[in-house]
């Protein structure tokens, strides 16, 4: 992509439909895509699972290890996006939807394995040097809990 300018848009109108198709793919599985579009001085900045704010995930190993971690509880989670990329100088922005079916792990969990999930979220990523440098996610993770019925019973 050679883009040093954090203009993404302005130095190539596909570099951020290219960026978003590798992001999905690490999402849907492909872990090793991060060496490629991941900074090791990525940042992420999330409500996470475990109460944490995302501030431990760090690098190309921090999110091969999110999403790890979220595929961990569906193998077969599919992600693909709803709307985007919307592109605003260094920043890429996508709505997603996530569906798979439940694989057990999740503390407190009453949902049987096997059932199916749906849920949405928004990621907006700061690329610098065509990699990602800090990410922010907003998913509904209420929807997710409530679907897994954690809590419930």
């Amino acid at each position: 992509m050679g883009n040093t300018d954090n203009t993404l848009a302005a130095a190539d109108p596909d570099a951020a439909n290219r960026l978003v198709a590798n992001w999905v793919a690490m999402w849907n599985g492909d872990e090793a895509i991060a060496e490629e579009i991941i900074s090791d001085d990525n940042r992420v900045h999330a409500a996470m699972f475990g109460g944490g704010d995302g501030s431990a995930v760090g690098g190309v190993s921090g999110m091969k290890d999110l999403v790890v971690q979220m595929r961990s509880l569906m193998s077969d989670l599919d992600f693909s996006i709803d709307v985007g990329p919307l592109v605003d100088g260094a920043h890429v922005v996508v709505r997603w939807v996530a569906t798979g079916h439940y694989g057990g792990g999740m503390p407190g969990a009453g949902a049987p394995v096997g059932t199916e999930v749906s849920f949405h979220g928004t990621d907006i990523l700061r690329i610098a040097n065509d990699r990602v440098v800090e990410y922010w996610l907003n998913a509904d993770t209420l929807d997710l809990m409530t679907q897994l019925q954690v809590g419930a019973g």
